[in-house]
Parts: structure tokens; sequence; C-alpha cells
């Protein structure tokens, strides 16, 4: 069955341009790589350097997801600089290194301005066979930029990526939701295989823009170490505990309904020894359960597209 943006429940709503059915209770069987139970794809977000900042001509300097703030005060902060810093410095290398020294691999959700900071950072995504999903030029609100001005941030990030990290993103996923012209933009320009800009589903699906299909690829802000700053963690073993319980529910159902799991990783936060200890935890909890697909999310996209293209049967 094919759902669109529109209510496929039967209802008459007006043509509110919304799902709330989506795949309902009966969720197509994904077909995942050699009969696993589940996908865990694990999200590194690489932002560092692409935060609004003063020394950038923006207001203020950020003090989102970081262990303090400046009260909004409309200054260079020093302190939260050196807090972003930390993420590429060291909770690069620290998070990496737990994730390759199990065989597992990653996607980074990279803002193109933070990369183009970090060649090394740019090399080892390469040497690490990771894939990268545009996480925007830099931390903007899209809903706020004029079409033609977003269209322009989209095609920058496209060259920019391609400059450091060898190939064009295949996924796009923005750092404050989209604008209300994004997913056509993306359609638009016609090499993306994705965008994650979706909070909805466990599964991808397919939607149309336009006369075009495309697909979407769900990410998820539960499992995710941004709970260590929004009050909802405290300890490494918090963050363990909270995806063990996720992945053993999605692996249990896995069993007759295989679905998807996102992690999302920000290097400042998990990159942290007592944090990481939770994520090293939870990456030895996947290791000793088999038919688990660990992969990349265009690994995730291109599945799809082959096992269940658009208009397919199991849409």
């Amino acid at each position: 069955m094919t759902y669109s943006l529109s209510s496929s429940s039967g209802v008459d709503d007006g043509g509110l341009p919304r799902d709330f059915v989506g795949y309902g209770r009966t969720p197509p069987d994904p077909r995942w790589p050699n009969g696993a139970r589940l996908a865990l794809n694990l999200c590194i977000n690489y932002e560092e350097g692409g935060e609004p900042s003063v020394l950038d001509g923006d207001p203020q300097s950020e003090a989102g997801l970081t262990e303090g703030g400046n009260d909004g005060l409309k200054l260079r902060d020093l302190a939260a600089e050196s807090m972003f810093e930390y993420g590429s410095r060291i909770g690069w290398w620290r998070v990496t290194q737990m994730i390759n020294a199990r065989g597992f691999t990653a996607t980074v959700l990279g803002c193109g301005l933070a990369l183009e900071r970090n060649p090394e950072v740019c090399a080892s995504i390469q040497e690490f066979g990771y894939d990268v999903c545009a996480h925007g030029w830099r931390w903007e609100k899209h809903i706020q930029l004029s079409e033609q001005e977003e269209r322009e941030r989209i095609a920058h990030t496209i060259e920019s990526l391609r400059r450091t990290v060898g190939e064009r993103p295949l996924g796009w996923y923005c750092r404050y939701g989209p604008g209300l012209n994004t997913r056509r933009l993306l359609a638009e320009e016609g090499g993306f295989l994705y965008d994650s800009d979706a909070y909805n589903d466990e599964l991808p699906y397919w939607t149309q823009v336009g006369d075009k299909p495309h697909l979407v690829i769900p990410y998820g802000l539960a499992n995710n170490d941004a709970k260590f700053i929004r009050g909802g963690m405290a300890t490494g073993n918090d963050l363990f505990e909270y995806l063990r319980d996720a992945f053993d529910v999605l692996y249990a159902e896995g069993a007759t309904a295989p679905k998807m799991m996102s992690v999302g990783l920000h290097l400042r936060l998990v990159g942290h020894p007592g944090r990481a200890a939770g994520l090293a935890r939870f990456l030895d909890h996947v290791k000793a359960h088999p038919d688990v697909w660990v992969c990349r999310r265009g690994d995730i996209a291109r599945h799809w597209i082959a096992h269940h293209p658009y208009g397919g049967a199991s849409e």
C-alpha cells in the first residue's frame, strides 16, 4: 500500500498534509541482509565548528548541548567554544575507537563547515569507511531561510563535503528541523537517496514530492545522548540502560517484525570518559547478539530502494 503525505485513514481531513497512520498494524518485512532482526545505525553528530559563533558573525556563541551556558548574553562564550572543541579534539577519537574496535560502522551527521575545519577527521572518515549524511552547512534554522537561501546552502554543503570527505552526501538532516521547502529542494537537487528530517517511524518509507518518489529514513531523539544535557541522564549507566532496553525491545519484536534503530551521539557529550563507558557497554551488548545488521544510513537507503521500491507491494 502507498502512504502519501495526506491522511490514508479514509477520514476527510480537509487535505491536512500529515499522515497519522503510516504502516499501521502490518508493517512490511524489511528483509534486512542475512535475515537480521534489527538494523542498527550509529549516528555521530559532527558539529564542532559549525555551531553559532561570534567569530563567524553570529550575535552570540552557542551554548546548547554543552555543560553550561552564557544565559543568552550577546557575547562570545569562550567556555562554550572550548566545550565544543573537546568533541573534535578528544571525543571523535574515543568514540570512533570504540566503534571500530568492535568491527562496527557508523554514519556521520556532518555539518559542512565543521568538517572543513578538521581535515584529519575528514581523512579518518574515509579511512574508517563511514558515510556522511549532510547536517546542513552549519547550525541555522532552515525554516527562517528564504527558498533561494536554502537552495544555495544545500548546494554549498554538497560541494564542501565532496571536497572534504571525497564524495557527495546521499542523505540530509537539518539541525533545527526542516523548513517548509527543504524536502522539495532536496528532491529537486536530484542526488539525494533520502532525508532523515522525520521522527515518526521505525522503518523507512516513501513519500512523493511533486511528481517524484522520495525516501524518508526517520531519525530519533529518544536514543540520544542529548539527554545528558536536557536532564534525562546523569551517568554512563543511564545511557547504557536506556539504549539496552530500547535494543532489547526491538530485538524481541524483530523475531516477527524487524525494525531499525538509530542512536544519536554527540562527541562533546558521550565523548567524555564517564559517559563513553556507557556507550562501550551498549556496544558490547549489541556484539553479544546475533542477527543484528550494524550499518550505515546509506546502506539502509540502498537496501530499501532495492527491496522495497516505490509503488511496490510492500511499500
